[in-house]
């Protein structure tokens, strides 16, 4: 969410209204797959379901234009765009007067206060905090002025500590201008700045709720918690102090014949409630959207080919409903990682050791089917990946995978790797642990069972532990692991985002969850990182893509095509990447 990243497939959001005789109240309802979010604290919300939570109710200085394609930074907190200075290396934001936090207990007499640059650097600092381990820390360490510098003295001093020295690369010039001062040009800034690591809190409610923050929302977006019954029900009310955005009144080619702007100018959100239950099981997801109580539902494998027919269109019965159909493609990739610290996984020191582990994780890569995985688990809603960075992202390139499955190849690089036959020089059988969520889900323990027996083929026995999300979150963080299931959906649209996951300097607890790290690749790294979109960017991150092939810190699995449904009177719903702040434009019709 990171980042925006999911280890976890949403099959399904859904609404359900009620209407009264005096005015309509349209009741939104979220229903996720093992919606175990963390909470509502920016800090946090390194997940897609807790980046979902957290922009519902707190914001920051730019976000997304909701309709325009290709997709485009606008402001929210911030009046404009920031100046820029001509070196790239300053950035100046004016904030919105008159946005306020909400009234609540916090603040002195209850009363809540007008936003101010002071929190956006408090907030900052929060997410670089040492002590409160935040996933979002890359957003800012090597980029601000200072910032690493700041960490290291935090890291050294109490938790308890107060941010009585702050970084020199965030300066409030007044109470209403934030100036963000850079090491070197940071060209995703304006990306990173959408996400909800960068959102504003205020200091008097982290003081005042302690350990508890994560559970009361004080912020400026469009919804407040009214309740929270972890692992079963989250209810959201409207935020009577949001601060006046409308929907758009511009879109992209087709969307006003697509009805995108016929609420154009009116006052968000305007939906006035969302009640998010958490589910385990699809069928009861199915079911309801079948009963019309819910207003979408993606689709399990077990259930597509009741929704879709065999040329890939909706049903005939879904369509006398008025049922709608999305596919889009995801900006994501998903794969088995390793972790490279691990003693039989990982990298050596020694060179011969290194080599022999490197071909023990090309075997596995090779052991595995990708076509078969796509058709019998995901019902050709998924293609077979060949690179870490997916279509359509910058970068991503259109070779053949380098480790299409082959059985004799795996069983040669096996043996190559130490281990014959899948055993080791004294004949005991090599076991591999891998750990993924999907606790309780049958399709989560249906792949498990397929990358068991793709590995059993080669001699190679395979340990698979499903967890719950938040556990295998953590265990991800601290690096317990050896072999493990994982996802990466785009936290912005650049290939960049895709390669830090294997810069060094983001291993964990950061993005860089292999642990991954290879000089040629963080020198690349360094060089494009810097650079504007260019042919010459490009072609560097081709180059990297290349050398994480060859060392094999992952073996890639799929890039997902979503198949959504959605009821007829759901509105203003546009298929969106980075769709964590978009329920504020949703709608639903009297049905």
């Amino acid at each position: 969410m990171p980042a925006y990243r999911t280890l976890l497939r949403l099959l399904g959001v859904a609404v359900l209204a009620a209407f009264f005789s005096t005015s309509i109240h349209a009741e939104t309802v979220l229903y996720a797959v093992g919606g175990d979010y963390k909470g509502f604290d920016p800090v946090e919300s390194g997940d897609t379901e807790s980046a979902m939570m957290v922009a519902r109710v707190y914001e920051g200085l730019l976000e997304y234009d909701y309709l325009a394609r290709p997709y485009r930074a606008i402001p929210r907190l911030a009046e404009a765009m920031p100046e820029i200075s001509s070196d790239g290396l300053c950035y100046t934001f004016r904030l919105k007067k008159g946005v306020r936090f909400p009234d609540d207990p916090c603040f002195p007499g209850g009363k809540g206060r007008e936003v101010t640059a002071e929190d956006f650097i408090y907030s900052f600092l929060r997410v670089l905090d040492p002590h409160l381990e935040s996933e979002g820390d890359w957003i800012f360490v090597r980029h601000v002025l200072g910032a690493k510098e700041w960490m290291k003295k935090m890291g050294d001093a109490p938790a308890s500590a107060t941010y009585k020295e702050t970084v020199p690369g965030f300066v409030a010039v007044d109470s209403h201008t934030l100036r963000i001062q850079l090491v070197k040009p940071y060209p995703q800034l304006k990306w990173v700045l959408t996400m909800p690591y960068a959102f504003a809190v205020p200091h008097e409610a982290v003081t005042y709720y302690g350990e508890k923050f994560r559970e009361h929302t004080v912020g400026t977006g469009p919804y407040r918690l009214k309740s929270w019954r972890r692992r079963y029900r989250t209810e959201l009310v409207r935020n009577p102090f949001f601060s006046g955005q409308k929907y758009p009144s511009e879109g992209a080619p087709g969307d006003r014949e697509a009805g995108l702007l016929e609420d154009a100018g009116k006052a968000l959100p305007l939906v006035d409630r969302i009640v998010n239950y958490d589910m385990d099981e699809y069928y009861t997801l199915w079911q309801m959207f079948l009963a019309g109580e819910i207003y979408s539902s993606g689709l399990n494998k077990d259930y597509f080919e009741k929704a879709i027919t065999p040329q890939l269109g909706l049903s005939d019965d879904l369509k006398k409903r008025g049922v709608r159909l999305y596919k889009t493609p995801e900006m994501s990739t998903w794969y088995i990682g390793f972790n490279m610290k691990d003693s039989v996984v990982g990298s050596s020191a020694d060179p011969v050791t290194n080599e022999k582990h490197k071909k023990l994780r090309q075997a596995f890569a090779c052991a595995l089917d990708q076509v078969k995985l796509c058709e019998v688990i995901y019902n050709d809603r998924y293609i077979p990946a060949n690179s870490p960075i997916p279509p359509n992202v910058t970068g991503h390139s259109e070779q053949s995978y380098v480790y299409q499955f082959d059985v004799a190849r795996a069983k040669r690089l096996l043996a190559e790797a130490g281990y014959p036959d899948g055993k080791d020089a004294q004949g005991k059988r090599l076991r591999l642990a891998m750990i993924m969520p999907g606790a309780g889900s049958t399709d989560a323990r249906q792949e498990a069972e397929f990358f068991a027996d793709y590995l059993r083929a080669i001699g190679v026995e395979l340990d698979v532990q499903q967890l719950s999300f938040t556990e295998y979150l953590r265990r991800e963080h601290d690096g317990i692991t050896q072999v493990f299931h994982a996802g990466w959906i785009a936290d912005y649209p650049d290939g960049e985002n895709f390669l830090k996951l294997f810069f060094s300097l983001n291993k964990c607890p950061g993005v860089n969850s292999a642990n991954y790290e290879n000089p040629a690749f963080d020198k690349l790294y360094e060089q494009a990182v810097v650079m504007p979109e260019s042919p010459e960017r490009t072609a560097l991150y081709e180059k990297m893509a290349a050398l994480v092939m060859e060392d094999c810190p992952w073996a890639l699995l799929n890039y997902p095509l979503t198949y959504g449904l959605y009821q007829p009177w759901f509105q203003n719903y546009k298929p969106h990447e980075f769709p964590y702040a978009n329920s504020k434009f949703y709608k639903v019709l009297p049905h």
